[in-house]
């Protein structure tokens, strides 16, 4: 058994690792880390010139990153150490998602702490409170899932290669800023998608980036709420990337009957989401704890995670087939669901 000595030790490394990705954060949100990558050396003026930032606050952010070893320095020259080179989020094994987590952990569990005393849920427009995160949360998604969906998720789950042969058309509620139609519109080259979302600022992003990546002929996004977003023509696929739980208690039945109504006889709907454990002991395994706070963070905005069950059985209820894929040792879940093929007497 540890004793109260040992778990003060533990906390003050981890308080002293929680200020580290503060300074982090600073870096990534500000682009300090990638202009000094591109600079390889500056004093902390010219890093503040090239960066379009305050020379004051640069002079002690570089002192701050020095201390956290980001930074080695020469003199006054700094350049990025081997760890600065991974908060760069260009870099393709970047820290950024960890860090971009944690500041909005911290942001829900403020928010949590606040809100205890009144029972408020203000919903979703909590991500936006804070003008440095909300820009971060679409690549901090994709930094986190992007590889796992268009390595291992996409080609074990057949109804994608059966939508590309078809030419199908996908729709992505929830688009953030287009990474998963991005994905998968590299892996099915026959494939045309519509991504909706409702941050203006996802938007501006996934067209952005589907622009560069030369996928603007097949992917189309635009801004608007499910509840009021009207489709001109029924669709083959309906991708829901780890959004569902967000519409879930303001209109669980409404959502599968929209589903249903919006997919082409024989069209599928794709669900992915991470898992909420049917037994609360499973919330202390290392790869389902984080749930335990994202549920928390769900709360706050008017939502909760949702177990594979309810979801199944919510679309055995419109009459759809369905099948169920684990991955991540069952702490992200894909629900495939088939509407019916119409019969023809």
């Amino acid at each position: 058994m540890m004793t109260a000595e040992v778990f003060k030790q533990q906390i003050r490394q981890q308080a002293q690792g929680a200020t580290r990705l503060h300074v982090a954060y600073i870096g990534i949100t500000a682009g300090l880390f990638e202009t000094l990558r591109r600079l390889q050396q500056a004093t902390s003026q010219a890093l503040a010139e090239a960066s379009h930032q305050d020379p004051g606050y640069l002079r002690v952010w570089c002192d701050a990153a020095y201390a956290f070893e980001y930074l080695e320095v020469d003199a006054e020259t700094f350049r990025l150490s081997e760890l600065g080179q991974l908060m760069c989020p260009s870099a393709p094994d970047t820290l950024m998602p960890m860090v971009i987590q944690a500041m909005l952990s911290a942001h829900m569990a403020e928010r949590a702490a606040a809100l205890l005393p009144s029972g408020e849920r203000p919903g979703e427009a909590v991500l936006g409170e804070r003008a440095t995160l909300l820009p971060w949360f679409g690549p901090m998604l994709e930094q986190s899932f992007g590889a796992l969906f268009e390595h291992t998720i996409c080609p074990a789950v057949p109804v994608f290669s059966t939508v590309d042969t078809q030419g199908g058309l996908a729709l992505d509620l929830g688009c953030g800023n287009g990474w998963y139609l991005r994905a998968l519109a590299r892996r099915c080259p026959h494939l045309r998608a519509i991504g909706v979302d409702g941050f203006d600022e996802n938007i501006q992003q996934a067209r952005a980036r589907s622009h560069e990546a030369g996928l603007s002929d097949r992917l189309q996004f635009l801004q608007g709420d499910l509840h009021d977003f009207h489709l001109p023509e029924a669709v083959d696929l309906i991708a829901m990337n780890r959004a569902l739980h967000h519409v879930w208690e303001r209109d669980q039945r409404g959502i599968f009957q929209w589903l249903y109504d919006h997919l082409k006889p024989g069209g599928y709907a794709v669900i992915w989401e991470p898992a909420w454990p049917s037994e609360r002991e499973t919330l202390r395994l290392p790869t389902h704890r984080g749930l335990a706070f994202q549920n928390l963070s769900e709360y706050i905005q008017g939502n909760h995670l949702l177990q594979p069950r309810e979801i199944l059985e919510a679309f055995h209820a419109q009459g759809m087939h369905t099948e169920l894929h684990e991955f991540m040792e069952g702490s992200e879940v894909l629900v495939v669901a088939q509407r019916p093929h119409e019969h023809t007497t």
